[in-house]
């Protein structure tokens, strides 16, 4: 018999209490996401939704695999899954299903995000929670970075086929054509200014440009010393030809293009792998 529950004889008269409030919260949250139905995560689908802030389930192939918040609007934020996995490969939108729950403000200091997580977690895993799909740019120091073989990135790697939205055809400089593509493109592109950059004119030929495209008509005005790397997860472009990355699987180079096979680890992924999340 433990300290705190002593007998004298006429049964226990007193013990500890564990009050689990917390869990209780995070069972009945996903209770309620389970017990929605799911939408495609599409345009239509997202503009039904209130702009207010709330949490939410991904499913791919109507698995769950990933939880997350909105700390101000649900459509604003799925929005945003939306373009990133417009331009990933490897995987279909019409796959990707979501099931939301709008969240008071007042509740929402109880971090029910972080309630839904462990309650995942006593279930089993979360796949794209702890596989690093809602990174920010790691920034450079990270870039010569090894993938695990389960981080997202190495899973669906960037599609540089995909269009460059709001690029119009007709002449314009190597500066602006940059800002394009940062703006353009549903993943990050991270460059240095090059030289004479806003005085170096391009001709984009047609609508529709894919990225693979404009990378290409970008790197034939480049200096010689510089070069554009597509990594698992975003493009990075500076004066360091010809440094090799090991996450790299296209660099462009004076016009020319040179395919390479990635490096992944086996390993499994740490909190170190996952960088900073995107709120």
């Amino acid at each position: 018999m433990t300290q705190a529950a002593r007998s004298d004889g006429r049964g226990t008269f007193h013990d500890d209490f564990r009050l689990s409030i917390t869990k209780a919260l995070g069972d009945q949250l996903a209770q309620a996401l389970t017990h929605l139905g799911r939408a495609p995560l599409a345009e239509q689908y997202l503009a039904s939704l209130d702009e207010r802030p709330g949490v939410y389930q991904l499913y791919l192939h109507g698995e769950f695999v990933y939880v997350g918040k909105a700390d101000k609007s649900l459509p604003g934020r799925l929005g945003n899954h939306l373009r990133k996995l417009s331009g990933r490969r490897n995987i279909h939108l019409r796959d990707v299903t979501f099931s939301c729950l709008y969240v008071d403000e007042d509740f929402s200091a109880l971090a029910p995000e972080q309630l839904l997580i462990s309650h995942h977690k006593e279930m089993g895993d979360i796949p794209w929670n702890n596989n690093g799909f809602g990174n920010k740019d790691p920034g450079r120091q990270r870039d010569s970075t090894v993938l695990k073989k389960k981080h997202f990135d190495v899973a669906f790697p960037i599609d540089l086929d995909h269009p460059v939205e709001g690029l119009e055809p007709g002449q314009i400089t190597l500066s602006a054509l940059l800002k394009a593509l940062k703006s353009g493109l549903p993943y990050n592109f991270r460059y240095a200014e090059p030289p004479r950059s806003k005085s170096t004119f391009l001709a984009v030929p047609h609508t529709g440009q894919s990225a693979d495209e404009a990378f290409h008509l970008v790197s034939e005005a480049l200096p010689e010393a510089w070069q554009i790397v597509a990594l698992m997860g975003y493009v990075i472009m500076y004066p360091d030809s010809p440094n090799e990355y090991k996450s790299a699987w296209r660099y462009y180079r004076s016009g020319r293009v040179v395919e390479t096979e990635p490096e992944a680890s086996p390993e499994e992924i740490t909190q170190d792998d996952l960088f900073e999340i995107d709120e």
